[in-house]
């Protein structure tokens, strides 16, 4: 490997002088990112978003990882032969599953993620929606019509939750400190029942309650695309709702525009979707003029 020439040198000291403005604006600032996808499971950029995480930490951002884990879900229900069936995308969750889901996200994945983000020089933390009563849910209800009789009829997902209700004073004590809070989106009911919670959902909520700076959403894709596949860089409330409306948003982008749609609406700065599956995108979008996903803020 050649050592970096001058110019090379050069240009990184001119990436770190162009970063200052933008370290300075958001110093002190809170950012909640829901972590997931492609990212998550690619041991290289699981590596690069720890170091990410850090850095912001660093520069006196104070992060808030939200998690997801639908795949290792899957696979550990496979292992343990527990079958598991979907409705519009969510998995049926009954009592046996539900106990598999918390081991899994607040045990496992949420462990490793504190553990790279250790490794790379940060102090984290695990949490779940349990501790401190950070995340009071209620059971999530979907409506289903028969195509054919047109009668409606509610859809029983088992534990599967909302959030009701965040409590955001432990994450609030926890800016005050070097500490970065990583959390499983699990919650509990006013009857102990446990919930598995969808990570976007979960981490909207958050960023509401600690009324984030930056709500980043990272997904497998550029961010919101035109009807000819061209990125969307900024989008008002509006525009993010006629993108539904007409149709130019579809699929998998519908709840995650909906998701940031509500987080503006209760007093986040504005939200980001972006692409995780390249390597320092949070870097990019924070740091730099041209950024790297689709904003969505108010005009």
């Amino acid at each position: 490997m050649q050592n970096p020439t001058r110019d090379e040198w050069l240009a990184k000291a001119r990436t770190l002088s162009e970063a200052l403005p933008y370290m300075r604006r958001y110093a002190g600032s809170t950012f909640v990112i829901k972590y997931g996808g492609h990212a998550m499971g690619d041991a290289s950029l699981a590596k690069l978003f720890a170091q990410d995480i850090v850095l912001m930490k660093q520069v006196g951002i104070n992060p808030v990882v939200v998690h997801g884990g639908g795949p290792q879900i899957g696979q550990m229900l496979d292992r343990l032969k527990i079958k598991s069936s979907f409705i519009d995308g969510l998995r049926v969750t009954d009592k046996e599953t539900v106990e598999v889901v918390e081991m899994v996200l607040a045990g496992s994945i949420n462990k490793q993620i504190v553990a790279a983000i250790n490794s790379a020089g940060g102090r984290a933390v695990g949490l779940s929606g349990k501790d401190s009563n950070l995340i009071t849910a209620r059971r999530l209800e979907r409506v289903q019509r028969d195509p054919d009789s047109n009668i409606e009829s509610v859809l029983d997902l088992g534990f599967v939750g909302e959030p009701h209700k965040v409590n955001p004073e432990i994450l609030h004590a926890l800016g005050k400190s070097d500490i970065i809070p990583v959390i499983a989106p699990v919650g509990f009911d006013e009857k102990g029942d446990t919930y598995n919670i969808n990570a976007d959902t979960a981490a909207g909520a958050v960023a509401a309650a600690v009324k984030a700076t930056r709500f980043f959403l990272l997904t497998d894709v550029a961010g919101v695309l035109d009807k000819n596949k061209v990125l969307i860089e900024k989008m008002s409330l509006e525009t993010a709702q006629a993108a539904i409306a007409d149709g130019t948003a579809s699929g998998g982008m519908i709840p995650k525009i909906e998701t940031c749609i509500g987080a503006v609406e209760q007093g986040v700065d504005a939200a980001v979707i972006l692409d995780g599956r390249v390597p320092h995108a949070l870097l990019l979008e924070i740091f730099t003029e041209g950024g790297a996903g689709t904003l969505i803020g108010r005009a």
